[in-house]
């Protein structure tokens, strides 16, 4: 049921091949892990899916709502960034980068919040013009960052004093779920780095001066660990909060 003034937050979903949900072996499918709708529920919105099959345009799927999540997922097509695709790259759907962008440009756009999960945040930084490095194992003195679809690792982030990372997660430390194997080269057009591993990968970006609008990038899942700890729950809540506010 839609709770009276919850701000409506949009949570793009994502294609699943057939067979892997075990019980529709001959369809796709579409479909989100429960705890990124947990995540915004709890933080007092009101999560609602899109699809990437859903053939209107961005502008028409964002118009209702107040703020917008990008999830993980597989990776970004590296055409994208002007790349050919090494061994390692995975899962990619072009449609899905495609729609995503257009969300992300219209809730710039209209000042809508935009808060981009691990391959979410990666999408931004594309989508803003940055690269990617398309397998983090390839490159020397890289710490361990988990496996897609995978076992995950817990590690510390360095926050940068005074971000809107640092405001939102109440400290200049997080401890965080990763599990990818891609992250952020060359960052994209006004956005700025705001967190770090210990091996100087960038976990956190956001937005420069733009006119107003409020993005967020982590490149961990705050999603996973949100429910036994609230600096990551936090995540949610500064969008949520400022989802109503800018709504108000």
């Amino acid at each position: 049921m839609l709770r009276m003034g919850a701000p409506l937050i949009a949570i793009a979903a994502y294609r699943l091949a057939p067979g892997r949900v075990s019980l529709w072996a001959e369809t796709a499918a579409v479909a989100l892990p429960a705890p990124y709708v947990e995540a915004v529920a709890r933080a007092g919105g009101h999560p609602v899916l899109l699809s990437a099959l859903d053939p209107g345009p961005a502008s028409e799927l964002l118009e209702p709502f107040d703020a917008l999540v990008l999830a993980g997922g597989g990776d970004v097509d590296p055409a994208a960034y002007g790349q050919e695709p090494s061994a390692d790259v995975y899962g990619v759907d072009p449609a899905r980068d495609r729609l995503e962008m257009d969300l992300l440009a219209e809730a710039m756009r209209h000042g809508k919040p935009a808060l981009c999960i691990c391959r979410g945040m990666q999408v931004a930084n594309v989508a803003l013009g940055g690269t990617l490095v398309q397998h983090l194992p390839d490159v020397p003195q890289m710490g361990e960052h988990g496996v897609p679809l995978g076992g995950g690792t817990v590690h510390e982030i360095r926050v940068a004093e005074g971000s809107l990372l640092s405001k939102a997660l109440g400290g200049a430390v997080a401890t965080a779920m990763c599990h990818h194997h891609q992250g952020v080269d060359r960052l994209g057009d006004d956005l700025v780095a705001t967190g770090w591993s210990a091996d100087g990968l960038v976990e956190g970006l956001e937005l420069g001066d733009h006119d107003g609008a409020w993005l967020l990038g982590v490149q961990w899942h705050p999603e996973e660990t949100a429910a036994d700890d609230p600096a990551q729950q936090a995540l949610f809540g500064a969008l949520v909060s400022e989802a109503a506010a800018r709504r108000g």
